[in-house]
């Protein structure tokens, strides 16, 4: 088969296809005896990457395979398209997707060791469920508590082809909430958000008050002594003979 029809025939699969596909599915795609070796679709697949130069799609590599993606410098205009609500990610959720990315494979328990902080069942099932993480097996602990690590859903979600594509830890900064949706940034197609790889405990901010002032003391009060009661006088009794009689004094 010759290479323009054999480019024709793969440009067109990667199209219309909902997944990446790699070579061995491509093959596929012909009948027995005629699927062109890994080598030649190599090729074609190289060819039509050159193809896109100065086009507003591109055709990357990533776990799965290969697809075409919108180039980050026209996404602006393009993802007006999807009207959609999107749904966002927390900063828990990047971060536990963050520890579990850069430490696999790790236990719940040490997520919660690094970040500080519990990791909700529901912060676990969400990534699950997104198709980013797994259990890869069991540590051997009592308990046996389960291993989690990142799945090929994960590498092409990002547009990365391997772990080793992650970016160095000294890279990362904070981000806003992630959406579900291939990210780009600039020129750059698709962008890796920028996690940090834990919970970095940060000093306590308030507001700066002025110091309260010690109270005055006050002045011990003087009351007034009042004057002494002056007492009634005592009757004095004079006693005479046949009577007696009171005489005040």
């Amino acid at each position: 088969m010759d290479m323009p029809l054999l480019k024709r025939i793969v440009e067109a699969a990667l199209l219309a296809a909902s997944q990446p596909m790699g070579t061995k599915q491509l093959a596929e795609l012909f009948p027995e005896g005629e699927a062109p070796s890994h080598q030649i679709l190599q090729q074609a697949l190289e060819s039509l990457a050159g193809d896109c130069e100065g086009r507003g799609v591109e055709l990357v590599e990533v776990a799965s395979g290969y697809r075409y993606q919108v180039r980050g410098e026209v996404y602006p205009w393009v993802s007006r398209l999807w009207t959609e609500r999107q749904t966002r990610y927390g900063r828990a959720v990047l971060e536990t997707l963050a520890l579990i990315a850069y430490r696999q494979p790790i236990t719940r328990g040490e997520i919660e060791s690094v970040r500080g902080v519990a990791v909700s069942t529901n912060i676990i099932r969400t990534l699950e469920e997104r198709d980013w993480i797994r259990v890869v097996g069991h540590r051997d602990v009592p308990g046996k508590p389960a291993l989690l690590g990142t799945t090929r859903g994960f590498l092409d979600y990002f547009g990365l082809k391997s772990l080793d594509q992650l970016p160095p830890l000294a890279e990362l900064r904070d981000i806003p909430d992630l959406e579900p949706e291939l990210p780009f940034d600039g020129d750059k197609a698709p962008a890796w958000p920028t996690w940090p790889p834990a919970r970095t405990p940060r000093p306590m901010t308030a507001k700066t008050r002025a110091p309260t002032p010690a109270p005055t003391p006050k002045a011990p009060s003087r009351r007034r002594t009042p004057p002494p009661r002056k007492k009634p006088p005592r009757p004095s009794t004079m006693t005479t003979p046949g009577r007696s009689r009171t005489i005040h004094e």
